[in-house]
């Protein structure tokens, strides 16, 4: 969203439905004025029943105006204040807090009052007397331009009225607030001045960021939650450009700040550590991500994956900005993800969120000699572990088609990780204990396979002979149960919507030909090759991107 999305449009907003009401009015009033002064004296003296106006007429013109300026601003106050409510407690309380603060809510009301008040004020300044026949007597003062101000003020109250509703429900887009917070937290972090304030009020806003989003949950708004971790995204980022030139003392941990709930139950030498590297308000963010995350598991799930792809960007931008411990701190928190996704048995986010973390991984193999890489490998091999030892195989099977992504990337980028990622991924399959463990141990030899027909593809047959070691014990029976299952997949496309949208077990027409000749390296131990007539079900495969656990 743009810096100053947030701000109302000042045609859209006011000057148009102004100027239309004001033409309108001014048209109706105009034609029925000439209408009527067409036969009663003509246009230039029923002109100057405007200019000079009755003085009675007036007088009592003014007296009711007063009320009607009264009556018009409680209507505004109520409807305002009723709105204002309802959103402050569908969102967040925050919303009244920023909208009392709006200074184009005091300038409304505040010309209200001043109309009422000078309606009241020239009415009382009226001094004349009238004779038998209605004429004002001479020596009589009537404020003509006082009564002209007035009345031109009471056109603009009501004229505005309209258009300050517009405003009003402007304000109130969930959205639009959860810009408003996000540049007002900016802008007290860039002010700084008083460090323990500006802290607090950091602190309110990313809270606050958070309750908008998990109150929009609540009602099943997704706009308004993904918007806000988006928010808290664009927050970060923009904070990540000015923390350099931040002082010191915003990075301690310490006073109001240590009692918040997300760092009150830290030890103090873990608080010395956030101060030390510097991440306090960075780990603030994430903790709300964490929090968000878990609240959405098996309820809504777009959320969780917004929330991944967010991270992933945060960790991006720490290694573009050259901030390590920020990107540790993420690599923390996507494994926290992973553990909450395992224990709530969401397969379907796991499936998605593995998918961010691999991204991320790509992104790093050109990074240390690929070391970052290599450790999100590790991390991959062993919560596929967990998740295979928590009966939720297809989450051991995304690994395994992940670990054989990223393996062919670091080939062709000719990373030093290479070797290593090999290694890694070699050591993920273990024996099964069910048939479903089974069929997602088979899924993980498939990916094996895949990526040792990658390397015969690209030419090197000794990368490929480390994988045939590691199968050269497999069961003969499996081998060519994979063989055959591989061989008759022939879309790339997966058949239903899919966030990868991809057949983890297609293979080209050239890499299934390296794939047989891998196979022949186990030689007569592997039986032929079994018909595919009538065997439909074969070209189905049991990855995970059917999801059949979800």
């Amino acid at each position: 969203m743009p810096k100053d999305a947030h701000k109302p449009s000042l045609f859209r907003i006011w000057l148009l439905p102004f100027s239309l009401l004001l033409g309108v009015a001014f048209a109706f009033f105009t034609l029925a004025f000439v209408a009527d002064a067409w036969g009663a004296g003509g246009l230039a003296r029923m002109g100057q029943l405007i200019t000079h106006p009755n003085p009675q007429s007036a007088s009592n013109t003014l007296s009711n105006a007063g009320e009607v300026v009264a009556a018009v601003l409680a209507i505004a106050i109520t409807v305002v204040a009723i709105v204002v409510e309802l959103a402050s407690n569908r969102y967040t309380h925050r919303i009244t807090e920023l909208f009392v603060a709006e200074p184009i809510n005091f300038y409304v009301m505040g010309f209200f009052v001043i109309t009422g008040l000078q309606c009241l004020w020239v009415t009382l300044t009226f001094d004349y007397q009238v004779d038998s026949t209605g004429h004002v007597l001479p020596g009589a003062f009537v404020p003509y331009i006082g009564i002209g101000v007035s009345m031109a003020m009471l056109t603009i109250c009501l004229l505005i009225l309209l258009p300050y509703f517009a405003f009003v429900f402007h304000f109130l887009n969930p959205v639009t607030i959860v810009e408003r917070i996000r540049t007002h937290t900016l802008d007290v972090i860039k002010k700084g001045g008083n460090i323990a304030r500006a802290q607090h009020e950091a602190v309110r806003g990313v809270e606050q960021l958070a309750d908008v989003a998990l109150n929009a949950m609540e009602n099943k708004d997704n706009g308004i939650s993904m918007a806000s971790v988006d928010a808290l995204f664009a927050l970060t980022s923009d904070y990540l450009a000015i923390r350099k030139g931040l002082s010191e003392e915003w990075f301690r941990v310490d006073g109001q700040l240590a009692h918040n709930p997300d760092f009150v139950s830290m030890a103090p030498e873990v608080l010395d550590e956030v101060s030390s590297r510097r991440i306090w308000f960075e780990m603030k963010v994430l903790r709300q991500y964490q929090t968000l995350y878990t609240e959405a598991l098996n309820r809504q799930r777009d959320i969780n994956y917004v929330v991944a792809i967010n991270s992933r960007r945060i960790a991006e931008l720490a290694i573009k900005e050259g901030h390590p411990e920020l990107f540790d701190l993420v690599i923390k928190f996507f494994n926290t993800y992973l553990r909450a996704t395992i224990n709530a048995r969401d397969v379907r986010t796991a499936y998605n969120v593995l998918n961010q973390y691999r991204l991320l991984a790509e992104n790093l193999l050109d990074e240390q000699n690929g070391a970052r890489a290599t450790e999100i490998a590790r991390y991959f091999k062993y919560y596929g572990r967990i998740s295979f030892d928590q009966k939720q195989p297809f989450i051991l099977e995304t690994v395994a088609y992940d670990l054989c992504t990223l393996n062919e990337l670091a080939f062709d980028r000719k990373s030093n990780a290479s070797r290593e990622l090999l290694r890694i991924f070699l050591q993920v399959d273990r024996e099964s204990v069910s048939e479903v463990q089974e069929a997602s141990l088979r899924g993980v030899r498939k990916a094996q396979v895949k990526l040792a027909t990658y390397y015969l593809w690209k030419g090197d047959e000794a990368l490929a002979r480390e994988v045939y070691k590691d199968m050269a014990n497999e069961k003969p029976e499996r081998l060519a149960s994979i063989r055959d299952e591989l061989l008759a997949v022939h879309s790339g496309e997966f058949w239903e919507i899919s966030d990868r949208g991809q057949n983890f077990d297609y293979l080209s027409p050239k890499r299934k030909a390296c794939m047989m000749q891998f196979f022949e390296w186990f030689g007569a131990i592997i039986p032929p090759r079994a018909s595919l007539v009538g065997n439909i079900s074969s070209e189905y495969p049991t990855s995970p991107t059917g999801l059949g656990e979800s």
